[in-house]
């Protein structure tokens, strides 16, 4: 058996049953933007890496407030969480110029939520030939960007963007 050595999701396993908290809700004690991969906040919304991505550039919007389902949003709310999966898709598009994009919600568990009781939209860039054999054979991911470096370069880009 091929074995692919993943150290970085150890404190993950190891933390998945004592961290209670939401990885989307603003208080997160000692912890700041960076560490947490938030890219940008709006009035009511944020964008953020995904700490375990899909493909390089995996970004989720999340509405600040905690609440698990679209029909909880106001219309501010809603309005703001659009705006910011636009403005992560048009960020990856300079930043990473992918050849199109997956954008979805997965509302509960049975769909794939892995928080499940904070409602976020993914915005997963695709490439053409980015399923290779190690995803369709080998049931696994090959990301070739770190995550500190993919936030680096994204931040990067909406300072210089918000610069302007």
């Amino acid at each position: 058996m091929e074995r692919i050595w993943a150290p970085w999701r150890q404190s993950y396993v190891s933390n998945a049953k004592t961290d209670e908290s939401c990885i989307f809700c603003p208080d997160h004690e000692g912890k700041d933007d960076r560490e947490r991969l938030i890219l940008s906040r709006s009035d009511h919304s944020l964008i953020m890496l995904n700490r375990y991505p899909y493909t390089g550039g995996h970004l989720m919007a999340a509405p600040l407030r905690h609440i698990a389902g679209l029909e909880e949003l106001s219309d501010a709310e809603l309005l703001d969480l659009m705006h910011m999966v636009i403005r992560g898709r048009e960020l990856l598009m300079r930043v990473a110029k992918p050849d199109g994009f997956n954008v979805g919600i997965n509302l509960g568990k049975a769909a794939g939520a892995g928080v499940e009781e904070h409602l976020h939209i993914h915005i997963v860039p695709r490439w053409n030939g980015d399923s290779n054999f190690m995803t369709v054979v080998g049931d696994l991911r090959v990301i070739p960007d770190g995550l500190i470096v993919a936030y680096e370069r994204l931040a990067a880009a909406l300072d210089a963007e918000d610069a302007t």
